[in-house]
């Protein structure tokens, strides 16, 4: 359902290394970009992933409850993740690490512009 999703950045050059770097992690590049929009992913049909400059000029803002999710396959993905966004100047919202007896895996940060995302994964309640 969902096609791709977009994040505002004030510093699209500084935005592009975190997420050529956090999204390198995953296997993940660039699809298309130009002076003021970067996307991500791994086919054109798949969901994507994208930055920029916003169109009407203002500045880019953190929506207040906006946060985006990035699946992965299992928690070592989701650690290995969740340390690179930190690495590279994340700042965190939380360690990855289990939540509750759910099975939901999951790290929490933000992007330099401010915006949350986590890295998750769903796993068997007993390996969480």
């Amino acid at each position: 359902m969902i096609s791709y999703t977009t994040l505002g950045s004030n510093d699209l050059e500084k935005a592009t290394q975190f997420y050529d770097a956090l999204f390198g992690e995953m296997g993940v590049g660039q699809m298309w970009s130009n002076d003021t929009f970067v996307g991500y992913g791994v086919a054109m049909d798949k969901p994507m992933f994208a930055i920029c400059k916003p169109h009407n000029g203002e500045k880019a803002t953190v929506g207040n409850g906006t946060m985006i999710s990035l699946a992965l396959p299992g928690p070592a993905e989701v650690d290995k993740v969740y340390a690179k966004a930190i690495e590279l100047g994340a700042q965190d919202e939380g360690a990855a690490g289990p939540r509750g007896d759910s099975g939901f895996y999951c790290g929490y940060f933000r992007d330099p512009d401010g915006n949350k995302l986590n890295a998750f994964c769903m796993v068997p309640p007993a390996q969480s």
